[in-house]
């Protein structure tokens, strides 16, 4: 208390012009038309970019969780999409009698660990048994095919990328169907290989290529990247085919796991086919 009474006698008279000035700064602006209304502008235009800047920043705080959100989005629209489903009716030309199935689930996943610059690439996700992946499943970017899932544990899943010379995934040419397989050759991140193209096939530079039904880890259709070199030497029974990739794996940053509901259906009868032979 005589510390307090100390200090108001030291600084009583800094203390009253204090008190002075904003009386009469409160007698001007109250009783002012003018200088109130530009008193209220000018503190209405501080306060308005306060919260502005309060709101940025928590947006940007957020941002890991919206983005969290729309992954979960994404994955559950790509479940819905046609190429999610097989066809377990039939259609009339006059009556639509179509009636679908899902084949095809979706995880969204984000990537914690990549690599390009190897002859064979791995990547690791941040989802694992735990949120449903399995070894031998196909995964993809927004943009395009990534690889195959390889090892899983409780937490976490490795992919073989595309980008490795083990990786082998079953494609075609949109617009012929004609049907080969996305092997890297362990040159430019950029750019893949079609190979086992037949060569009486008509190929043209930009012709986009897709997966294919034959694989039972991606759908039909999934984009794969477009034609950006070809060739045929004499002799070949093959194009040379040069694809530049749709996904860009130097800054790949979260995928979708894709979960084929009918695989094991398939394989175990593809398994008793191969018994047979």
């Amino acid at each position: 208390m005589r510390n307090l009474i100390f200090f108001f006698y030291k600084y009583y008279t800094f203390i009253l012009f204090f008190l002075l000035e904003f009386f009469s700064f409160f007698v001007l602006y109250q009783y002012n038309n003018y200088q109130k209304a530009s008193f209220l502008n000018f503190t209405g235009g501080i306060a308005s970019g306060f919260y502005e800047s309060v709101n940025s920043t928590t947006n940007y705080f957020g941002l890991r969780n919206i983005n969290d959100s729309l992954l979960s989005e994404n994955a559950r629209l790509r479940a819905q999409m046609l190429n999610a489903y097989y066809q377990s009716g039939f259609t009339q030309t006059s009556i639509n009698d179509t009636v679908y199935k899902q084949q095809y689930s979706y995880i969204s996943a984000n990537v914690v660990n990549n690599s390009v610059t190897k002859r064979n690439n791995y990547i690791t996700i941040d989802k694992g048994a735990m949120h449903g992946i399995e070894p031998d499943m196909g995964v993809i970017s927004s943009n395009g095919v990534v690889g195959i899932i390889t090892s899983v544990s409780k937490h976490f899943a490795t992919i073989r990328s595309a980008l490795n010379g083990n990786t082998k995934i079953s494609c075609m040419v949109k617009k012929n169907n004609a049907f080969g397989s996305l092997e890297w050759n362990g040159d430019d991140p950029k750019f893949s290989s079609l190979k086992y193209v037949n060569k009486h096939v008509p190929i043209t530079t930009e012709d986009e290529v897709v997966t294919s039904n034959y694989s039972t880890l991606f759908p039909q259709g999934i984009p794969v990247g477009k034609i950006y070199s070809h060739s045929l030497d004499a002799g070949d029974n093959f194009h040379v085919i040069k694809i530049e990739l749709y996904t860009d794996f130097s800054t790949l940053k979260n995928v979708y796991v894709i979960k084929n509901i009918l695989k094991t259906e398939q394989q175990i009868l593809e398994g008793d086919l191969k018994g047979d032979n």
